[in-house]
């Protein structure tokens, strides 16, 4: 049987990579999952997931998360949520509850700190500092705040034919107190079926909730579409409906895999992603929007290299 991965933005490589060693081992893809979104949310170098993500306008971190499994269709989520370390693994949990498996706030900390998950402060130094200064610009030249909105998506398929689908962030930099995107919505920013693929989103979520786009990519797969073909039919249509309306559509990146591990991204900006098979090494892919068909290189060394640029 095929094991694959797939994840959006370059940091997903940091998480896939050792996950793909745990469905090479035979794990699950629920395992795998929470694995790899977890390296990523550990990582202080990614600024818009997990611990060192970008805060809030009150200067705090707040987090969305989601686990979605794909043979049973149960979902966890988590949003607005404080001090959790891991909260794919806390979706993970709450969607393996009979009931309230979508916890905001103060509700989702207590269930992590009373289940036993690890609490910590997720702000950094580092962050903390870039806080202060774009506060100090705003304020000078009353310029947008938002920035910063990169949610690590990932779907995996384990050797069992299983598939889940997870999304882990911080939300956008100097967002409002309570402010929650797509990420912890189902349809919106992920969905998994694993008899027909799944599906997750990252971009300004105020857009991408306009539309279940990774559900509607789903089932347009299990209408016989690739998961190419379904992420063109699904996504750019509906970029042009907002242009229509006289709207300026946003960022709006997704990515797809099937049981067959055929897999699929669709993308209106720069868009770099990480994919993984059976036994080759993860890949990371840099797209470039051109109309329905974006081009999809392998990345430079170069490229690479100024992209971790820091660390």
């Amino acid at each position: 049987m095929t094991i694959a991965m797939i994840g959006t933005w370059r940091m997903a490589e940091t998480g896939i990579t050792p996950a793909m060693a745990q469905l090479r081992q035979g794990k699950s893809a629920g395992d795998a999952l929470v694995t790899a979104i977890q390296a990523v949310e550990d990582d202080p170098f990614y600024q818009s997931v997990g611990f060192g993500g970008l805060p809030n306008a009150a200067g705090v971190v707040e987090t969305d998360a989601a686990y979605m499994d794909g043979d049973t269709f149960q979902i966890g989520a988590l949003a607005g949520a404080r001090d959790i370390a891991h909260p794919i693994a806390v979706a993970r949990a709450l969607s393996q509850e009979p009931a309230n498996n979508l916890l905001v706030g103060p509700g989702a900390t207590e269930y992590a700190s009373t289940h036993g998950f690890p609490l910590k402060n997720m702000l950094t130094e580092k962050a903390a500092k870039q806080w202060a200064a774009k506060r100090q610009e705003l304020t000078a030249k009353d310029l947008n705040p938002y920035d910063g909105h990169d949610t690590v998506g990932m779907v995996a398929l384990d050797a069992g034919g299983h598939m889940t689908v997870g999304t882990s962030t911080s939300g956008l930099f100097m967002k409002r107190t309570g402010r929650v995107g797509d990420s912890p919505l189902p349809g919106a920013g992920y969905y998994v079926d694993s008899t027909i693929g799944g599906a997750a989103a990252t971009g300004m979520g105020e857009d991408l909730m306009k539309a279940s786009l990774c559900y509607q990519t789903v089932q347009l797969m299990g209408n016989g579409l690739s998961a190419s073909e379904a992420l063109r039919e699904a996504v750019y249509p509906f970029i042009a409906r907002l242009a229509a309306l006289g709207q300026h559509p946003r960022e709006f990146s997704y990515v797809a895999l099937s049981p067959s591990g055929d897999w699929g991204i669709a993308t209106n900006v720069e868009f770099s992603f990480a994919v993984a098979q059976d036994d080759g090494k993860t890949q990371i892919y840099l797209a470039t929007p051109n109309g329905d068909h974006p081009d999809i290189q392998p990345v430079t060394a170069a490229w690479l290299a100024k992209e971790d640029a820091g660390r």
